[in-house]
């Protein structure tokens, strides 16, 4: 149960602070100028953990032991998810957007 408990407190910080963000951008909506900042420190912040990622995966010997594998792998999976999301906005278009004649 303590995995549980652990996990679930996690969880529940994760939730706080979104619902904290959310509550903070409803009152700030209407600064134009802390929105374009805020846009972009979430770019870098996004760089920062795809970095920070990629130093993971560096130094796993494991991971990159078994790259060539995980490689096709990960092809095949975001070529299914591509061509998914292709195909769910075509149908998501053409019931919601397209106008009718």
């Amino acid at each position: 149960m303590l995995i549980f408990e652990f996990i679930f407190e996690d969880m529940l910080t994760v939730i706080y602070i979104m619902v904290a963000g959310i509550v903070l951008g409803y009152f700030l909506r209407s600064k134009r100028k802390l929105a374009a900042i805020n846009d972009r420190l979430v770019t870098y912040a996004i760089y920062l953990l795809l970095l920070l990622l990629g130093i993971s995966i560096g130094s796993n010997k494991i991971i990159v032991a078994n790259l060539p594998l995980l490689g096709v792998k990960a092809l095949i999976v975001t070529l299914g998810a591509v061509l998914g999301s292709i195909t769910l906005a075509l149908v998501t278009y053409n019931l919601f957007f397209k106008e009718k004649k």
